[in-house]
């Protein structure tokens, strides 16, 4: 048997997920070029044939990671889309939980999120499918009647990724807010605006 056949199993995917793991935090902390194989597999403990049992280079483990931000950031923002037939006083509360959800993962995945959404090549198109798929979300509520017809929801789209990306920085990965308030913040902007009507 290979010495690719017996690594596959619990012990090798053990390896693999912590190679991945440990890869996700030091392209975050340290950039891509300035992370070496050589320094992952040290702080993993294995060796560097063990990673290229795995991976066939640098490149593909951190094609990897940003794959994988994408694949789970595009699922729950295409999970969004409200249902019809929800009741006004559902609105909101539905739109804050699953917006906080997309806020959640990306609290709880810190540094995938970092390689997906800010140091990946593929960041700026990722950026452009999650607006194309928010706005595709927007058309079918404002067609369910929970929005005003008249709103450009290509505009709106773009204003949520947007506000997504910047309070990610500012606000979520310095600890400054949860996921939770962060959400209830925007919905209330997005939904009731700023001005005082008297």
């Amino acid at each position: 048997m290979s010495n690719r056949g017996r690594k596959k199993g619990s012990n090798g995917e053990r390896s693999r997920e912590q190679l991945l793991t440990i890869a996700a935090r030091q392209f975050a902390n340290n950039g891509f070029f300035e992370t070496k194989v050589s320094s992952i597999v040290k702080e993993a403990g294995l060796t560097q044939p063990t990673f290229y049992l795995y991976f066939k280079s640098k490149e593909a483990i951190f094609t990897e990671l940003a794959a994988i931000f994408k694949v789970r950031l595009l699922s729950l923002t295409e999970a969004s889309l409200l249902e019809s037939g929800l009741k006004e006083e559902m609105i909101k509360i539905e739109i804050k939980g699953k917006l906080g959800t997309i806020f959640r993962f990306f609290k709880e995945n810190p540094d995938l999120t970092q390689i997906g959404f800010f140091l990946s090549e593929d960041a700026k198109s990722l950026k452009s499918l999650l607006a194309e798929t928010i706005y595709m979300n927007l058309v079918q509520e404002q067609k369910d009647g929970y929005f005003h017809p008249h709103l450009n929801m290509q505009v709106v789209s773009e204003i949520i990724v947007g506000i997504m990306e910047r309070l990610t920085i500012s606000r979520l990965f310095t600890g400054l807010a949860e996921p939770e308030e962060l959400a209830e913040e925007v919905v209330e902007l997005l939904l009731f605006g700023m001005q005082v009507y008297r």
